[in-house]
C-alpha cells in the first residue's frame, strides 16, 4: 500500500500470549532437547496464532525460550520487548507454579486479581500457560509439573512508564491479557487500569483519591493534598468510565483534577474528554459567563483569558457545573466529590466542592 493511504490498523499480541508461546517452546525443549523455531498456541477465544522463537537457552536444570512482543500498531510500552519463559521440572503432582524473573513485578498490595506476594502474572495468562503445558505434556507423554519463570530484560525500566508503581506492583512489568490480542489504540487497557487503581484504593482503605486528566493536574492535586502516587488515578479522558466504576466501588472522597478545556467539556455534558470525541462549546461558555465578548474566543484558553480580563470567574463557574455533574453521576454512592481546575503551568485557577 502506498504511503499516505489509509490501512487497517494491525492487531498485536499481549505479554500473556507471548509468555504462553515462550513457555510451550521451553517445555518442548526441556523434554526433547530441541527448541522449536515456532509454536502455535490457543487463545481464550479459540484463535491459534503462530509465534517465532527468538531466543533459547539451556542450563543444567532448566530451559529458556523467548518471544519478541509485537503489539501491532498499538503504542504499547512493551512492544519489541523479549518475553522469556524459563521452565524447570517439579515433583509429580505439583502442577504448574509461577515465578517472577528479572523484569517482572511482584504484587505487594491487596485489591488486584492476585494476592500480595504473588508474581504479577495475571489469571488469564496463567490459565493459558497451564493449558499449553497440559497440551504439550499430553502430546509428549510426560508429566506436566513445572515451575514457569517469566522474565523481561529491561522490564523494570519499562514498568516506570506504566501504572504498576501506584498499583503496588514492584520490580517490573505485569504479564497481562484477557484475550491474548492487543487491539490498536484500544481504550480497554487504560480503563482496566483505572478500575484496578480504584480496586487497590478500596482494598487499602484510602480515604481520599484523586482522578487527574494529565501530569500537570496530577502534580497540582498531589502537591495541594499531599497525596502519594498510588492515591491518584491517571484518568486521562475517561471521566465517565471512572465515575461509573466509582459509583459501585466507592471511596470516601474524590477530587477530579484537570485543565480548563477538559473540565469545560465535562461540565457541558461530555463523558469522554478526547479532542476527537468532544469539543468545547464556546457559545455555551459565553452564555454561562453572561458575556458576548467571550463568544468570539477561538479556544477555551482564549475564552478563559477574556473572562479573566473582564473580571469574570469563568473557571469557578465551570468548576461548579462540573461538580454538579460529578455529584449527579455518583448519586447514592456516598462519594464526596470536588473539582480542581489548573492552568497549563499547573496553577490552580478554580475549585468546587
Amino acid at each position: 500500500m502506498r504511503e499516505g493511504e489509509d490501512r487497517p490498523l494491525r492487531t498485536g499480541w499481549t505479554t500473556g500470549a507471548c509468555a504462553t508461546a515462550a513457555s510451550k517452546a521451553a517445555f518442548t525443549a526441556l523434554v526433547t532437547g530441541q527448541c522449536p523455531e515456532s509454536v502455535t498456541i490457543t487463545l481464550p477465544r479459540g484463535q491459534t496464532p503462530v509465534f517465532s522463537i527468538a531466543f533459547q537457552g539451556f542450563a543444567e536444570d532448566s530451559v529458556s525460550a523467548g518471544v519478541v512482543k509485537d503489539a501491532g500498531d498499538d503504542p504499547d510500552v512493551t512492544h519489541g520487548a523479549l518475553i522469556v519463559a524459563t521452565v524447570r521440572r517439579l515433583p509429580e503432582g505439583s502442577g504448574v507454579r509461577f515465578r517472577a524473573g528479572p523484569g517482572v513485578g511482584t504484587v505487594t498490595k491487596p485489591g488486584l486479581p492476585l494476592p500480595p506476594g504473588e508474581p504479577a502474572i495475571n489469571p488469564v495468562p496463567r490459565d493459558m500457560m497451564r493449558a499449553a503445558v497440559f497440551e504439550t505434556a499430553s502430546a509428549l507423554g510426560v508429566p506436566g509439573d513445572l515451575e514457569i519463570e517469566i522474565s523481561v530484560p529491561g522490564g523494570e525500566e519499562l514498568a516506570e512508564k506504566t501504572w504498576n508503581g501506584r498499583l503496588g506492583i514492584v520490580g517490573g512489568l505485569s504479564i497481562l491479557g484477557t484475550t491474548g490480542i492487543v487491539k490498536p489504540f484500544s481504550c480497554s487497557a487504560w480503563i482496566a487500569s483505572i478500575h484496578r487503581g480504584i480496586d487497590v484504593a478500596v482494598a487499602n482503605g484510602f480515604t481520599h483519591v484523586a482522578a487527574a486528566t494529565g501530569s500537570t493536574s496530577e502534580a497540582a492535586v498531589r502537591a495541594k493534598y499531599g497525596l502519594a502516587e498510588e492515591h491518584v488515578l491517571d484518568m486521562g479522558d475517561f471521566i465517565g468510565g471512572t465515575l461509573k466504576y466509582l459509583k459501585t466501588h466507592p471511596v470516601p472522597r474524590l477530587t477530579i483534577a484537570g485543565g480548563f478545556a477538559k473540565m469545560t467539556k465535562f461540565a457541558q455534558g461530555a463523558n469522554d474528554l478526547h479532542s476527537g470525541r468532544s469539543q468545547v462549546d464556546i457559545a455555551a461558555l459565553a452564555r454561562l459567563a453572561g458575556s458576548a465578548e467571550i463568544g468570539r474566543a477561538s479556544t477555551a484558553k482564549h475564552a478563559l483569558d477574556l473572562a479573566t480580563e473582564a473580571g469574570i470567574d469563568l473557571a469557578g463557574m465551570v468548576a461548579a457545573r462540573a461538580q454538579e455533574r460529578a455529584e449527579a453521576q455518583l448519586d447514592g454512592s456516598g462519594v464526596a466529590v470536588g473539582i480542581m481546575i489548573t492552568d497549563r503551568q499547573g496553577r490552580i485557577v478554580a475549585e468546587a466542592g
